[in-house]
């Protein structure tokens, strides 16, 4: 494989002003300089955060892939992002004669990144609180993005990055596997054609988050840009537990179970399992018109604070109801004339064993099945069509878990208008939902 100094691409040399360094890349053009149709293009990736997600999940299934290469990575914590530099480096290595690559380009500002010319994609992997912020971001500078479950902290901006999505004509995936399960794409299946009757109950099983008692400021360790990460968020003091674990690719970040930065589980697997529930009912790009909830939180000193359990139940205007709720990760569809679940990983449980060899016949739905979110993003990115799992989907699931800790906070049904996306009739509850002022400059 051919390498070259990147000072002799011309296109790239703001890279040089400000990272200072020469990288090595293969050779190849971006297709957003020299179209997306030429077939030997290969699609060039920067990543957003390289935390646990990114490292064993998004760089390994963007490497996987012929026609993408991955080609620079950002992150606030020097140490991890130096090691998702080298597993890319090292992945592409093998490749090669010598058995040497030196083609990742590193930033700690992701404004640089998503500000080279030479990439086309930008993966975020950041924790939630930054989604949106680089997502808008990301597209207004030409990019194509994928962007990691949940999409948003809130419904106004959910439809701000929908629109913009729609009027840059930019390709954009939330960032979930789960239509690329068979199972999973076997039961919406089987219940967008009816073959278990006319649906009339969808029943989703969320995993429950711990909770951790207040810790003692520490510190900021010296490889890590804590203004960066805390970005739009409050201003309060660190502590390794709010962030994530020191010099360790695997540890559960704790900044997941912390309000300012996440919802908890009704958003997080709410991302993978209300999204199958929508797309088996043709309901993706809309929402309930009612929603009744009660969580239950940990106390308010408390660290980790977000909710330890909740029973959501949303009614859609075709009489389907929906119930998520905390046990385990699963989804059941339940119809007139029978029922399929599935239980997370991929066992799946019948009312009729022949819904298990059932097919779909031409005259049937038959929903696109992809072997990888990444594919089908890149698959998107080439062809111009929205992704399986579009922004506008994104943000109608997340705005489910939006709506059900609304109503739990004023503790009380309130009625929602899909359309205009207003609760009817009740100030407190569309007060609640209304966006929570960000730090400056980070405001959208």
């Amino acid at each position: 494989m051919k390498t070259s100094c990147l000072t002799r691409r011309r296109f790239v040399g703001q890279l040089l002003l400000s990272s200072g360094v020469c990288a090595t890349f293969p050779e190849i053009i971006s297709s957003s300089v020299l179209g997306a149709a030429k077939p030997s293009n290969k699609i060039t990736i920067g990543f957003v955060g390289t935390g646990r997600q990114c490292i064993y999940a998004n760089i390994p299934g963007f490497l996987r892939e012929k026609d993408a290469q991955c080609v620079a990575v950002c992150d606030v914590d020097l140490w991890r992002m130096e090691f998702a530099k080298k597993s890319i480096e090292d992945y592409y290595a093998k490749n090669t004669q010598s058995g040497e690559f030196k083609g990742c380009a590193t930033f700690r500002d992701w404004r640089e990144l998503i500000n080279r010319r030479d990439i086309d994609v930008v993966m975020i992997s950041t924790p939630d609180h930054w989604h949106v912020p680089m997502a808008i971001s990301a597209i207004n500078a030409g990019k194509d993005v994928a962007c990691e479950k949940p999409l948003t902290r809130n419904i106004a901006e959910g439809r701000k990055l929908s629109n913009l999505v729609k009027e840059k004509n930019r390709m954009f995936r939330t960032d979930s596997e789960f239509r690329s399960s068979k199972s999973f794409h076997k039961a919406a299946q089987i219940a967008r054609n009816g073959k278990i009757g006319k649906l009339q109950k969808i029943t989703v099983g969320l995993p429950k988050d711990d909770t951790l008692p207040p810790q003692l400021a520490m510190s900021v360790p010296s490889e890590l840009d804590y203004d960066m990460w805390l970005g739009p968020a409050p201003e309060v003091p660190y502590t390794e537990k709010r962030v994530h674990p020191r010099n360790d690719a695997r540890g559960r970040p704790g900044w997941i179970c912390i309000r300012d930065y996440a919802d908890g589980m009704l958003a997080n697997w709410g991302a993978h399992l209300n999204d199958i529930a929508l797309w088996g009912t043709d309901l993706e790009h809309t929402g309930p018109i009612e929603i009744d909830a009660k969580a239950k939180y940990p106390p308010k000193e408390n660290l980790w604070n977000v909710f330890l359990e909740i029973t959501a139940n949303f009614l859609f205007a075709n009489g389907l109801q929906l119930i998520c709720k905390t046990e385990k990760p699963y989804i059941k569809f339940e119809g007139t004339e029978g029922w399929i679940q599935v239980t997370y990983p991929n066992q799946i449980d019948v009312s009729n064993d022949d819904l298990l060899s059932w097919q779909p016949s031409n005259s049937d739905v038959s929903l696109p099945f992809k072997y990888s979110e990444k594919r089908d993003f890149l698959d998107a990115v080439k062809s111009r069509k929205q992704p399986l799992y579009d922004c506008e989907t994104g943000h109608r699931v997340n705005s489910l878990s939006h709506l059900a800790l609304a109503s739990a906070e004023v503790g009380r049904k309130i009625k929602w208008d899909p359309v205009r996306e207003v609760v009817i009739g009740d100030d407190e509850a569309n007060a609640i939902l209304k966006p929570k002022p960000m730090r400056p400059p980070w405001s959208i």
